[in-house]
C-alpha cells in the first residue's frame, strides 16, 4: 500500500481543497463515468457494473491485502474492452496511456514466463530482477490507484496464469530474484479475452433463426429474451472454465461480457470520432462541417458486426480523413464542408474564410 511519502505528496496537490474528505482518492466517480459514457456505446450493463465498483474503490473499504478490483472483460473484437481501460486511465490520471499494458500474446510460451517475474537465479539478468511491469504506474499513489491491463488473457501460458493467481491472492508479485516486490494492493486490474466470442456469434445467428421460427408459428414466450441471455451466459461460462482453472476464475471480482455493437449505436460512435477529429483539426486552424449524407455513407460502408468499431474507424479514415487531408493540401486554413456529390465525398472550403 502507499506509505507516508505518498500521503505527503497527496496533501500537496493543488486540488486538495476540493477532494472528498471521506476518501483518500481524489478522482470523482461521476467524472469517470461521464468519460466512459461519452466514449463507450452499447455496453450500458458493463458501465453500470464498473460504476458500482468505482464507488467501492472510492470508499476504500475493501480487503487491504488484495488488489482494489479485478475485472475480466469478455466479448468480440472492436466493442470497447481496451477503450474502456483507456477512458478510465484518462479520467483518473489525465492520460489515456497511463496504465501498464501487458500483451499476453507475447507470453504464450512457457519459457517467456520469466518476462513476467524476471529471470530465475543463475540466468543472465537474474540479479537485476527486471520484468515487463512498470512498477510506478502499477502501484499508483496515495491519491490515485494504479491501473494494469492484461490483454488477450487466453493466450498466456499456464505458468503466467499461476503467477497472476498469486497476485490476486496476496496483492503482491515477488520477482524471481527475490530482491524486488511489485505491490498490486493499490491497483485496479483489468483483463481482456476473446474466449467464447465465436460461440457468441454462433449463438446470435441461431437465436435470430429461432426468433423467426417463433414469429412464424406465432409462439412468443414472454421470457424468450431472458432465456436467450441465460443460455448465452452458460455458453460463455463454459468456454471460460475450459480455458482457465476454477481457482483462477474464483478470484476475479467481475466477469463482464461486452455485447456485439448494434447498428443503432454506430451514429453515436461516429459522432464521437468526428468530434475527436475536429479537436485535432482545430490545432491546425481548420474547422469541418460534415453533412448527414456523408455520415450515413461512412456507417453504411463501415458497419460490420464481427469487426465492431474498428471497421467503422477504417471507413472514417477512407471516406472522411483522406478527403480532408487532400483538401488541406490546397487550403492553408479555414472551414471545410464535407458533402456527398454523385456518390462521392467532396470537400469544399467556405469562401471568405481566412
Amino acid at each position: 500500500m502507499p506509505f507516508l511519502n505518498d500521503q505527503i505528496r497527496a496533501n500537496e496537490e493543488k486540488n486538495l481543497s476540493t477532494r472528498d474528505p471521506t476518501s483518500r482518492f481524489i478522482f470523482k466517480t461521476e467524472e469517470v463515468m461521464n468519460s466512459l459514457k461519452s466514449s463507450i456505446f452499447g455496453q450500458d450493463h458493463v458501465l453500470q457494473e464498473i460504476e458500482n465498483e468505482l464507488h467501492v474503490i472510492k470508499s476504500d473499504i475493501g480487503d487491504p491485502y488484495r488488489p482494489l478490483y479485478i475485472a475480466l472483460f469478455l466479448g468480440p473484437t472492436g466493442v470497447g474492452k481496451t477503450e474502456t481501460v483507456r477512458c478510465i486511465a484518462k479520467a483518473i490520471h489525465g492520460d489515456p496511456e497511463h496504465f501498464c499494458r501487458v500483451d499476453m500474446n507475447t507470453l504464450s510460451q512457457e519459457h517467456y514466463a520469466a518476462a513476467l517475474t524476471g529471470a530465475p537465479p543463475g540466468y543472465v539478468g537474474s540479479k537485476e530482477g527486471s520484468s515487463i511491469f512498470q512498477k510506478e504506474i502499477i502501484e499508483g499513489s496515495f491519491s490515485k490507484p494504479g491501473i494494469v491491463l492484461f490483454d488477450e488473457l487466453e493466450k498466456a501460458s499456464d505458468p503466467v496464469i499461476q503467477a497472476l493467481l498469486n497476485v490476486f491472492d496476496t496483492g503482491k508479485l515477488v520477482l524471481t530474484s527475490g530482491e524486488q516486490t511489485i505491490d498490486f494492493r493499490n491497483t485496479i486490474i483489468f483483463m481482456t479475452s476473446n474466449v467464447g466470442s465465436r460461440k457468441m456469434r454462433d449463438f446470435a445467428n441461431s437465436s435470430i433463426t429461432s426468433k423467426f421460427k417463433r414469429a412464424f408459428h406465432r409462439v412468443k414466450p414472454i421470457d424468450w429474451n431472458t432465456r436467450d441471455n441465460n443460455l448465452l451466459n452458460q455458453l460463455i461460462k463454459k468456454s471460460l472454465e475450459q480455458r482457465f482453472p476454477p481457482e483462477f476464475i474464483n478470484r476475479i471480482d467481475d466477469v463482464l461480457t461486452f455485447q456485439w455493437l448494434k447498428h443503432e449505436v454506430m451514429e453515436d460512435i461516429l459522432n464521437a470520432q468526428i468530434q475527436l477529429l475536429r479537436n485535432r483539426l482545430k490545432k491546425k486552424q481548420y474547422q469541418i462541417e460534415v453533412q448527414s449524407d456523408v455520415q450515413k455513407l461512412i456507417i453504411a460502408k463501415g458497419f460490420e458486426q464481427k469487426y465492431g468499431a474498428r471497421s467503422l474507424n477504417r471507413s472514417l479514415r477512407k471516406n472522411l480523413e483522406l478527403p480532408i487531408a487532400l483538401a488541406m493540401r490546397k487550403h492553408l486554413n479555414g472551414t471545410l464542408t464535407v458533402s456527398l456529390y454523385d456518390g462521392k465525398v467532396v470537400v469544399n472550403r467556405h469562401e471568405g474564410v481566412d
